[in-house]
This record gives C-alpha cells, structure tokens and sequence, in this order.
C-alpha cells in the first residue's frame, strides 16, 4: 500500500522470499517503476493521495479483487494509520507491521511522551496538552522558556515541526504547523516541548516478534537536517559509545513492551553533548534510513517484518547483534539548493544509477523507484532516491559516497546531488562534529547553500580537464574514419589519425595555447587561467589522445590520462601533478594518483557546461587571442525581477497576507505557498508597496509565476 522507491524495495525482498506481490497505484503512477515492480497492479484512484494511497476502501477492494492476504504499508500514507489496522483485521486481513494499540498509543506524540515516561523512559520537558490557539502557543512557550519546538501530534517525517525563539515564531510556528499538520494528517493538533539546543539526533532500531522476543540494533545518527526532514543518516554514530547504545537500547525495548509491540520499529532520541538522551518519538513503521541498518548487520529488515507478520520468532539474540562497518545514506530530492531547497518537478530526461567497483572492499546501494522518463509530480513526495554506500569504516564509507554522488547523473529535473556532495567534503562534517544545527550554521540563509566553492587547485584541475576535453573533441572532428577505424578483408583496422600518430617518431600529437574561464554559482568572478597543453600520440587502437601534459603558470604541470565521456557523460580523468626535475611518465601509463568524475552536461561553441562535486560550471575555452577580443563584447544583463514577487516553486497559493495598495516592510509575510503538503512563507525583500496582486487563494502557480507586483514607495521630499 505505497509508491516509489519502497514499494519497488519490499517487492524486491517479497520476490526473493518467493512470495507475489501486488502493487497499487493512482492514476498518476500508472507507468510508475512500483507498477512493473510487481506481479500485478490495481488502480485505486486519482492523483490526489486522500482519493487513492490514503483510501482505505479502495486499497482492500484491491487485496480482495487479487487474493492478497497481507498488506506492508512501507512508510507514510496508511503507515501508521490504527483504524487501517483495525479494519483489516476486520476484514480478516493481515497488516505487516504493529499492532492497533501501539500504533495508536505511539502515534499520537502526547500520549506517546506520558506512556514512555511512565515506562522509566527519558523525556524532553514540555506541556503536554493540546494548544487551543496562536495565544496559548505563545503563553505556553513563554511558561517553558525559549527556544521551544512546536510540533504536530500526530506529525512525522519533518511536517508540522517548527523551532521558536521568540513570540512571533511562536505564533506564527502555530499556524503553519497546525496547516501542514491537517493536509498531512488529517489532524491538526499541537502541542509544545523544550528545544534541545545543539542535539543530535540518534534512533534506536528495534525488531519484536510474538513471542515476546524484542531486540535493538546498531545506532542510527540522523543528525543531518533541513526543515526537521533528514538529509544525510548513517550507522552507526561516531559519537554514542557502546555504554550510552546500549542504554538507548535498553530504554527502547522498555517501550516497545510497555506497547506489546510487533514488527520493525524505531525510537528515536534526542541527544546533548554530554550523551544525556531524551525520548523524541517512536515511529511504528519501517523507516526510510533503515538501509544503514541493513548495511551494518546483515539483516533484511522487510524480510524479518514479513516473517513476524507470519508468527515467526526471531532467528536470533541480542548478543549476536553488532554492528560491521559503516554505512552512509543520502537522500535524493527533487529539490533546488540554490533556492532554500524549493521543491521542484519535472520528466527525468537521463537516469543513470551509479555502480560498485569490483573487488572493492565498498559498496554502492540505490533503493530509487524511478527511471529515465519517470516524472516527477506535485501531487507525492519529491524522493527521486536514496543512495547508499558502505565501507569497512566512515572514511571509506564517505569516499564511496563521493564518487557514487559524482556518477549518479540526473537531468530533466533539478536534485540536491550538489549540496549532499558538498556536505560529504564539509570538514565538520568530516570530523564528526554534527548537530541538528548543522545545515542552519554551516550554509547560513542567507544567502544559504551557493554551490560547491572551488579552491584554488580545484579551478585549475577544472580549466586543465576542459582544456584536454577540448584537445580530444578538436582530434576527433579531424578524424576522417569513423571512430570505430575501418575493415579490410573483412578484419578492423585502426582509424587513420590513429594509425597516424602511432607511427610518428614524436610523442607530441599536438599542444594548443588556451585562455579557460570558469563561471559558476557562487563564484563572486570568473576564474580566468591561460594554460598550454600537449597532447601525447595515441596508442595503437586509439583514435585520439588520451595522454596529456598540462602547463600552468605559477604551478607544477598535469600528467593526464582520460578517454572520451561515455554516452551518459560521464568523464573519468586520472592526473598527477610533475615536478620540474621529475621524469615523465611512461607513455601510457595509467597514473591513479589523483580520479576525478566529471559529468559533461552540454557542449556549446565556445567550451562547455560540466559538473563537479554536483555544482555546474559554464567553461569557456579560447585561444589568447580570442580571449583578448572578448573583453571587448557587451556584457549580458539579467533581467530585472525586483518588482515582482514570483512563485519559487509550482504549488497552490495558501493564504495571502497583505492587500493591494498596502505599504509592506522588510521580512513582512506577503504570502504562503503550499507545496507537496509543506507551507512556504514568502517575504517581503524590501520596503515597497502593493501594487497588484494577480493570483487569489487557491490558485495553483507555476514556478516563476507572478504572484505581487510592487511599486516603490515615494521619497518623502526633502526637509520634512
């Protein structure tokens, strides 16, 4: 009873347990990948999930019209739904997954907080009754002391969660939180606890059959969020020791049996620099992260929930439970960094996954429900993937992840593939050092994430990468047999160029003088570099170069090896850097010192568009003299959008707080934007005036639309 990426991972586990699946689907998803996934397929209704993935009717008219005999909720939707629960058992249908009562007892947040305080669990400080209104929001947090969290009770997966520091976010925490609270779950109920300042945020995984067995598994750290909506997991923590994991472990087992709890289930903590943890909230379904846990222990966690769900008892204790290795999870949104991480749509026009190495001692996992020509909606979750890798400790498990995130090409739809690569080479990141905080204080908004910054080195090794792109693509448009060489007597022959050159008594090809410019975002200028680069002869077989030796002014010369872009694009660059009394290499050698992934997005007249660490750059190559002439053309300019106000993301137009006319102030709320069932304040940017406000409440807007436009305010005359 889902879509996407985990339906297509429980029917994976299903397949391999030789069990039938079946997949349900709206309208929307008919060619979804979770669709062809699985043996059979039923309609359940349109787009809108309230009249399909949410319709409990539908979803066993479906299991009854195809004999199905259980359900696996994956997560969201009817996950952690009890009256799903309660009906099916009804219908003497079977549920994988808990019970009614623990669903219902840890799915509403108060009563969750009071039955695992009173199971010896430790708790957050907070109120614990329902917020009536704004008013009580703010007397309330005022009574716990700022900051404090504003939560959904029945909320998850980051909706209906805002911090306030002050009144006016309490107030205004309330009314977003209830609003996204309602269109996520039908219920807007709020409630407030104290903020843990610097936290971080660490789940217990747990497994229960019915026999009374209950154990937990490895750490989770999930400190790595944006809006409460996790980003980056990985197990286990290099903060909690094996004392405080087992404590925390401990502690979960007390709760899942205070609830005579069944099936996967994750409790998660909140956790202070001193490792005192808090309870936070218990999630009663299987996880998105739980891949890491997977990674770690060698367990199927679907499989072991299938199996509980058949009355099985656990096939092991808690002294064989450890952890092996590190594993690393990203997750891949449809989502623009550049733009506070707007939630984006659009048709994958190229999707190609990432792959392990063989005989690494690494692994690269994609759990993704999509493909090339998939589309990616309004109406669901912006999930394209979640891209896993494992190594035998964090540092390798990160290195994996950077190439994997380098190889990982998607088009057609902007991802936020550019900010988790940059997070992988963020140093904090890299020693460990994460909180909850991590995003606000590392890509402070504003201006907020800008992009991959190139270092110094990093610009050069970029221009020196065009410039032997260049060279290659200028040997290949000379080549005059096809690339693949010629046939005679029925037998290959070399290309002629190649033939050429390999029967040429010097090793140079050919060298070039280039001026290569670099432009990208976040780059307050170009980077400008002129560079000579020589071009070794082919080998026997080749058609073009695919050695070179790349010189630069102030710094030591490049020996490179590369090949041309696959079709994806995908250009694999080895170099190392040689000094002046440094031999050169032998001709052909294969020189690992330093890999780089670069993704060829376009080529355009003058150079091209490329991708490093997930941030394109705009390379223009050219000869000096070219360059010389070209700081004499006219200088684009942008088109100018300050007055206006313009949809950053396609959704509907939620409520509108100002009036034509109205004179509005710096950080005054103008409207929100409701998309993918998150509310998106909008700001006024500077002192101006309503001028005309052409859309209405209710009103679905494209991105870019025009929402205000403004007139500027009249200068007071002088003297008054």
């Amino acid at each position: 009873a889902n879509r996407g990426e985990i339906a297509c991972r429980i029917a994976k586990t299903a397949r391999k347990m030789g069990i039938k699946t079946v997949a349900v689907y709206s309208e929307a998803d008919a060619r979804a990948v979770h669709v062809q996934a699985c043996d059979e397929a039923v309609c359940v209704g349109p787009a809108a999930s309230i009249d399909s993935y949410l319709n409990v009717d539908r979803i066993i008219m479906a299991m009854k019209a195809t004999g199905a005999q259980a359900v696996h909720p994956g997560y969201g939707f009817l996950s952690e739904n009890a009256a799903f629960v309660t009906r099916l058992e009804k219908e003497g249908l079977v549920f994988i997954g808990p019970g009614e009562f623990a669903m219902e007892s840890m799915g509403d947040k108060i009563a969750s907080k009071l039955l695992a305080e009173k199971a010896g669990v430790n708790v957050i400080p907070g109120y614990n009754g329902i917020i009536k209104d704004e008013a009580e929001a703010v007397k309330v947090s005022n009574d716990i002391g700022y900051p404090v969290m504003i939560k959904a009770s029945a909320g998850g997966g980051g909706k209906g969660m805002r911090i306030a520091w002050n009144d006016q976010d309490a107030a205004e925490g309330f009314r977003l939180s209830s609003a996204e609270a309602a269109a996520s779950f039908g219920d807007d109920r709020i409630f407030v606890e104290k903020f843990v300042e610097k936290p971080r945020h660490i789940e217990i995984q747990i497994i229960a059959d019915t026999h009374g067995n209950v154990i937990y598994l490895p750490e989770r750290d999930c400190s790595v969020q944006r809006r409460n909506q996790k980003v980056v997991e990985e197990a286990p923590s290099g903060f909690i020791d094996e004392a405080t994991w087992r404590a925390m472990g401990e502690q979960a087992v007390l709760l899942a049996k205070a609830v005579d709890y069944r099936s996967a289930g994750t409790v998660e903590m909140m956790v202070d620099k001193d490792r005192n943890f808090y309870f936070l909230e218990m999630n009663t379904r299987l996880q998105v992260e739980h891949p890491v846990t997977e990674m770690v222990t060698g367990l199927d966690l679907v499989e072991l929930m299938i199996k509980v769900a058949a009355g099985e008892k656990l096939p092991f204790t808690q002294d064989k439970i450890s952890a092996v290795g590190h594993a690393m999870e990203v997750r891949v949104y449809a989502e623009d960094p550049l733009r506070g991480f707007l939630p984006a749509i659009g048709k994958l026009s190229r999707y190609v996954l990432p792959e392990s190495v063989p005989g690494k001692d690494t692994i690269v996992r994609v759990d993704t429900g999509v493909e090339e020509g998939s589309e990616i909606s309004i109406y669901y979750d912006p999930m394209i993937a979640k891209l896993i890798t494992y190594g035998p400790d964090r540092n390798a498990a990160i290195a994996a992840m950077r190439k994997a995130l380098d190889a990982y090409i998607i088009r057609g739809v902007v991802c936020n593939i550019n900010f988790v690569r940059d997070v992988m080479d963020n140093e904090k990141f890299l020693a460990g050092d994460v909180t909850t905080n991590f995003i606000a204080e590392n890509y402070p908004s504003p201006p907020g994430f800008q992009g991959h910054q190139l270092t110094r080195d990093e610009g050069r090794e970029l221009c020196a990468i065009a410039a032997i792109l260049h060279m290659q693509h200028a040997q290949q448009a000379k080549i005059l047999l096809p690339p693949e060489g010629s046939y005679v007597a029925g037998k290959q022959t070399v290309g002629r160029a190649a033939l050429v050159g390999v029967m040429s008594p010097n090793n140079v090809m050919g060298d070039a003088d280039l001026v290569v410019e670099i432009k990208g975002a976040g780059m307050d200028e170009p980077l400008t570099l002129p560079l000579s680069v020589a071009a070794m002869r082919p080998k026997l077989g080749d058609v073009i170069s695919t050695s070179f030796e790349v010189r630069m002014d102030g710094a030591p010369s490049l020996k490179m090896n590369a090949r041309l872009p696959s079709v994806a694009g995908l250009y694999e660059v080895n170099y190392k850097q040689l000094n002046e009394d440094e031999d050169a290499a032998p001709l052909g050698a294969v020189l690992a010192d330093t890999e780089r992934v670069v993704q060829v997005w376009s080529k355009h007249s003058q150079g091209y568009t490329l991708s490093v660490s997930g941030t394109q750059y705009k390379v223009t190559i050219r000869t000096p003299r070219v360059a010389e002439l070209a700081k004499f053309m006219p200088v684009q300019q942008d088109e100018d959008h300050s007055k206006t106000l313009r949809s950053p993301m396609p959704g509907k137009v939620h409520s509108i707080a100002v009036q034509e006319g109205e004179h509005v102030r710096v950080g005054q709320e103008l409207c929100v934007v409701e998309a993918m069932k998150m509310q998106n304040v909008l700001r006024c940017e500077k002192d101006s005036i309503i001028a005309k406000i052409p859309v209405s409440v209710g009103q679905s807007v494209a991105v870019d639309e025009v929402i205000i436009e403004f007139a500027e305010p009249e200068t007071p005359p002088k003297g008054t």
